[in-house]
């Protein structure tokens, strides 16, 4: 079994504050017995108008910070950080290191928030493959906040071999926003029938994203944590035993009839 830590912190608007509130998670985690510890979407900076100016290379100090971190403390991590893109904007990117402080893998976020009011891709330029990283003995698919409302997104995850799907976002509130948020991350994990790890940014002062309610759900989508709006470190167990158990149970993936149909493509069932 691998055990992951959700680490529900809040993000401000200065990378300093969030590094030390990060690497103070990761310790917490380390001494939790946890694999690998989970950071939400943007842990370097929260969403602004100064986003360009925070944004860092992967060498950068914030990532190095966490890097250290990893290191020092034996423990995968994965977190949401902002790279510069090329045509001036940036990428809203999920970093992953190893236990080592290596960085195992990156996936730019690709369905970006456009909705509510907002415009993400105004600042954020749109990432265009999906990522599975071996970490900690298991394949993690990786999601950034949108993402989960795209069930094509993690079906690939899935296809790919994804053994878990971790979701990491700045969720931000609103009329059924939350509601949102749970039903979600337990309908992935229901369709999929895989373990998901969901880790959001805690409401606070200097936060202004995020609803909290970071959960671990298991493959029937039974909620096995729960972290609720405060800031916390949570450490659960990711049983492939049970993924098995529940496939054989129901092997919906199995089950499937319309795969690799295009768009276009007519579909007739006899009877």
């Amino acid at each position: 079994m691998t055990s992951f830590a959700l680490c529900q912190i809040p993000v401000s608007s200065d990378p300093r504050i969030n590094l030390d509130r990060a690497v103070s998670a990761i310790r917490k985690a380390a001494t939790g017995g946890a694999d690998v510890a989970v950071l939400p979407e943007a842990s370097l900076t929260c969403f602004g108008p100064k986003l360009r100016e925070a944004a860092e290379p992967l060498d950068g100090p914030f990532v190095t910070g966490l890097a250290n971190a990893a290191r020092i403390h034996g423990i995968g991590v994965i977190a949401g950080v902002f790279e510069p893109a090329p045509d001036g904007r940036v990428y809203n990117t999920a970093v992953v290191l190893d236990a080592a402080g290596r960085v195992a893998a990156t996936y730019r976020k690709i369905h970006l928030f456009d909705s509510f009011g907002q415009r993400e891709s105004d600042v954020v330029a749109p990432g265009d493959a999906v990522r599975v990283a071996e970490l900690a003995g298991l394949r993690v698919g990786l999601v950034t906040c949108y993402d989960i409302r795209f069930p094509e997104l993690t079906r690939a995850l899935v296809e790919a071999g994804a053994e878990v799907l971790v979701v990491i976002a700045a969720w931000g509130s609103g009329v059924f926003k939350e509601e949102h948020w749970t039903t979600l991350v337990r309908a992935r994990a229901i369709e999929n029938t895989c373990w998901v790890v969901a880790v959001d940014q805690s409401p606070g002062p200097d936060s202004p994203f995020g609803v909290g309610r970071s959960m671990l759900v298991d493959p029937l989508g039974v909620v096995r944590a729960d972290l609720g709006p405060h800031p916390g470190v949570h450490v659960g167990e990711i049983d492939p035993e049970v993924t098995r158990e529940v496939r054989a149970l129901l092997p919906s993936l199995q089950h499937r009839r319309l795969t690799g149909l295009g768009r276009e493509t007519p579909v007739s069932f006899p009877g």
